[in-house]
């Protein structure tokens, strides 16, 4: 199972940055999120930093995000076949892809049935990723069409968000049971249940990654785990680095604790950050 660094979780930082963090922290691949950055929609700036770094890519993320929206033009399925593209050249297996909003009526009349035909056209697994209910005031709206949830939906795969299923009030691991094999892809992150699409670092809200990431590692997930995180308020680029550092330490920390020579979990690793340290030992 590998654990990978999403792009996005270094901005304001940019693409570049993350393939060098990664490679410095010890990450297996990194996850990259088609956006803004020019050198993410770059398919040959992408090869060179698989080259310099010497680390894979995981997944594209198309550009399906409100500030993406005319990153590629603004044809959504031409975002969609040249995301899988992407993948292909750069050698990753999965694209990670939002339902769609609303108001795309028809990209979302034929979404389910045309993230199949795609699979099928390209290869690539179009993992659709949980989203969750738009909070206005008192009332709940309904952005995302055909629904926020794809565990409700025919797809193929799907990835599950930590961040989103706390804004939606929705319990991952019982989604990912639900799921099965249809399971492709995790962002792993946390939040308190916020309106706000928070990305806290793994354990530093009430989301269950601890049993999600033991559960994942029983059943001998073949996917991959993505560290999603905000980190835009780091004061620093070495306060940036350690929240990375310290995600990246939780997540591999509890993916080895239930395997079944290691009763009783193994000894926090003494190169994880302390906070890490103190949550292993239940302090």
């Amino acid at each position: 199972m590998r654990v990978a660094l999403s792009s996005a979780s270094v901005y304001p930082e940019s693409t570049a940055s993350a393939f060098e963090l990664a490679g410095r922290l010890g990450y297996d691949a990194v996850e990259v999120m088609v956006g803004i950055d020019p050198v993410s929609q770059n398919v040959d700036a992408i090869e060179h930093l698989v080259d310099y770094h010497q680390i894979p890519v995981v997944a594209i993320h198309a550009p399906c995000l409100l500030i993406t929206q005319r990153v590629w033009g603004t044809e959504p399925w031409g975002k969609l076949q040249r995301s899988a593209e992407m993948a292909q050249r750069l050698g990753a297996d999965t694209v990670v892809v939002h339902p769609p909003f609303r108001w795309q009526r028809d990209y979302a009349r034929t979404f389910v049935d045309g993230i199949a035909e795609l699979e099928e056209e390209t290869g690539a697994a179009f993992a659709v990723e949980n989203m969750y209910p738009w909070r206005a005031s008192t009332r709940q709206l309904q952005a995302y069409v055909p629904g926020w949830n794809p565990v409700d939906h025919d797809y193929a795969n799907v990835t599950i968000d930590l961040s989103h299923s706390s804004t939606a009030g929705s319990d991952p691991v019982q989604m990912v049971k639900d799921l099965g094999p249809r399971l492709r892809h995790i962002h792993l992150a946390d939040g308190s249940g916020s309106a706000k699409d928070e990305h806290l670092i793994p354990g530093h809200g009430n989301q269950p990654c601890v049993e999600l990431l033991e559960l994942l590692a029983e059943d001998g997930f073949a996917g991959s785990v993505v560290i999603e995180i905000n980190t835009r308020k780091a004061t620093s680029r070495a306060a940036r680095q350690a929240d990375l550092a310290e995600s990246l330490a939780f997540t591999r920390l509890h993916l080895v604790s239930r395997e079944p020579d290691l009763v009783g979990g193994p000894p926090p690793d003494v190169d994880a950050p302390a906070g890490v340290r103190r949550r292993a030992l239940g302090g």
